[in-house]
């Protein structure tokens, strides 16, 4: 499941907050009393731009900004459809979660083309190109400006890995974490060794991570379903039940309530983080643990990524034009460096990327590494966006994850298999 969870700092990943979404209102762009310009923003859990807006208001005097800001990403993108199949009260700006981009892509022709409108000096350089290809649809037409990214590295922990009689520092970890079948092996020598502890979390974060790795995930470019034809996805699914039925899960649910006290616990040795989930294991791990977790640049098979979002322009907008210099100004390496000092949220523009202020990021909790260093050569390390068709997420977050907490309660991996494949079937049809 790629979560809504962004950075509250470097080294605060967000929870689900807890606003409503009555605090998220809706379009009403136009002009105003006194002759400026009105523009509406939507956002959900924490982009940064608060100080950013009072700062494009006063560089562009023309412009009055409204910012609805919506704590939780689920009912935010519920609202976005049901505003978006209505034909109004869309903000001019809207922020998409990369996990539901999928879910807009296939309405495309509801957005405006950002090449066509936005600022013509902003190119396709500004972002990893990964990144900027993702936020195209099927025609090629720009339908988002990346903001962020959330590159993946592995978080575990030290002292349960020397315990464990197993390398525990960042660089004798990585002959370890270099490959799924490394990893693996390594989760059963930690299993023997510690009378049946758990080595990761919960499977769901591994089997995401492994199928956000293939070339093809459950669907094609042209949307078929690819979950009974794609090799990759069914060699994931058998790797992680067979490690679940070694002993190598916790059997927690991802940012349920035990997940959290496990944390603290000592539940398990390793976890899937993207950067910010660096946040979200300091806050649950808790003070006491502080130095006992580490986090390191090797990440099985590879690079990845889990998170993000985009800027997008609906055609909703009475000021499309306007709406669009916006969100790329948002969007610039400039503005997505503050946003990263305001909330942490892990820039996606290559010169951000580069950036000594970045570069230099240090977090205490995880023994004053490198983070920003770190993160961002995990995001070089991702070569391509994975297509994400209509009904993807759902797969992933309504089919798969519920079966692998089945195998984990004692489903056989065939049967809970089989009911994927029908799931599935239903909701790509």
């Amino acid at each position: 499941m790629r979560h809504l969870h962004k950075g509250v700092s470097f080294a605060i990943g967000l929870a689900v907050l807890g606003a409503s979404l009555a605090a998220c209102g809706g379009g009403s762009s136009g002009t105003s009393g006194d002759g400026r310009i009105e523009l509406s923003i939507g956002t959900f859990t924490e982009f940064g731009y608060e100080d950013l807006i009072t700062e494009y208001e006063r560089l562009h005097p023309n412009i009055k900004i409204t910012h609805h800001k919506t704590g939780e990403g689920g009912p935010y993108h519920q609202n976005l459809i049901t505003k978006l199949a209505a034909g109004n009260g869309l903000e001019d700006v809207v922020a998409v979660e990369e996990g539901h981009f999928s879910d807009i892509i296939d309405k495309s022709s509801k957005f405006n083309d950002l090449t066509e409108i936005g600022p013509k000096d902003v190119t396709a350089d500004r972002w990893l190109n990964w990144k900027y290809e993702a936020g195209k649809d099927k025609d090629g037409r720009l339908i988002g400006y990346g903001t962020d990214i959330g590159p993946l590295a592995l978080c575990y922990r030290k002292d349960l890995l020397q315990a464990a009689g197993l390398p525990s520092d960042p660089e004798g970890v990585k002959s370890l974490f270099a490959t799924w079948e490394s990893y693996f092996a390594a989760g059963d020598q930690y299993v023997a060794r510690t009378g049946g502890k758990a080595w990761f979390d919960a499977s769901s974060q591994l089997y995401n991570s492994m199928v956000n790795q293939l070339e093809t995930g459950y669907l094609d470019r042209n949307d078929n379903l690819t979950i009974e034809t794609n090799p990759g996805i069914k060699a994931a699914w058998d790797r992680i039940t067979g490690a679940i039925q070694r002993g190598q899960s916790a059997k927690l649910i991802a940012f349920g309530n035990e997940w959290k006290t496990g944390f603290q616990q000592g539940s398990f040795a390793t976890t899937v983080c993207p950067s910010w989930m660096l946040g979200v294991v300091e806050e649950n791990a808790g003070p006491g643990n502080a130095g006992k977790w580490a986090v390191t640049d090797a990440f099985p098979n590879g690079g990845g990524n889990w998170g993000g979002s985009y800027l997008t322009v609906p055609k909703q907008s009475q000021h499309p034009k306007e709406a669009a210099e916006l969100a790329a100004w948002l969007t610039a390496p400039e503005q997505q460096l503050k946003a990263f000092q305001a909330r942490g949220n892990f820039p996606s523009q290559t010169q951000a990327l580069t950036s000594p202020q970045l570069l230099q990021q240090t977090e205490p909790y995880f023994g004053d590494t490198k983070v920003g260093q770190l993160y961002s050569e995990q995001a070089k390390k991702v070569t391509r966006a994975q297509y994400k068709g209509p009904g993807d997420g759902q797969i992933q977050e309504n089919v798969t994850s519920p079966a692998l907490q089945a195998v984990e309660q004692g489903t056989p991996p065939d049967q809970a298999w089989q009911q994927v494949v029908d799931e599935a079937k239903k909701i790509v049809q």
